[in-house]
């Protein structure tokens, strides 16, 4: 399934109400589907954060793909030279992620590091850990000319 939004901050429940829709229609339990949405719904919250929406035509392309072990959750955004920094950081966060043998662990080194910075802090960084660790998924990501695609794939 694929579908578009803009790229605002309303637009996050109408993906959760679209990706219930789907997942549900294909048979799956709610604990999964429950999992599956939020994996969604942080994606497209860091697509809006992060994503270059300069022209006002621009949106956020989602992709939802499901075969016979696997769900893979795609979100891409435009990117553009002055992403660079957060491009950086993507990586840096999916190998940091991906280096404990459990997610678990990531998650719990998140969560206390997120409690050592001040409550101003705007930015907690705890998405992607939360994605890897409640929703069970790999994460990846790629650069294709000016667009982002970030995905999440969780096995069922």
């Amino acid at each position: 399934m694929k579908f578009k939004l803009k790229p605002d901050w309303s637009q996050i429940e109408k993906a959760r109400e679209v990706g219930i829709h789907f997942l549900e229609a294909h048979g799956l339990a709610k604990d999964l589907v429950h999992s599956l949405i939020m994996i969604l719904s942080e994606l497209v919250e860091n697509s809006i954060k992060y994503g270059n929406f300069n022209n006002p035509e621009m949106e956020i392309d989602i992709n939802l793909y499901i075969n016979s072990n696997y769900i893979t959750i795609e979100v891409i955004n435009p990117v553009d030279q002055e992403n660079a920094k957060h491009l950086i950081r993507l990586d840096k966060t999916i190998q940091w992620i991906r280096g404990y043998q459990d997610s678990f662990q990531a998650y719990v080194e998140k969560l206390k590091e997120i409690s050592k910075k001040p409550l101003e802090d705007e930015e907690s960084g705890l998405g992607l850990a939360r994605i890897a660790y409640e929703g069970k998924a790999i994460l990846d990501f790629f650069v294709l000319e000016d667009s982002l695609n970030v995905s999440a794939v969780a096995k069922y």
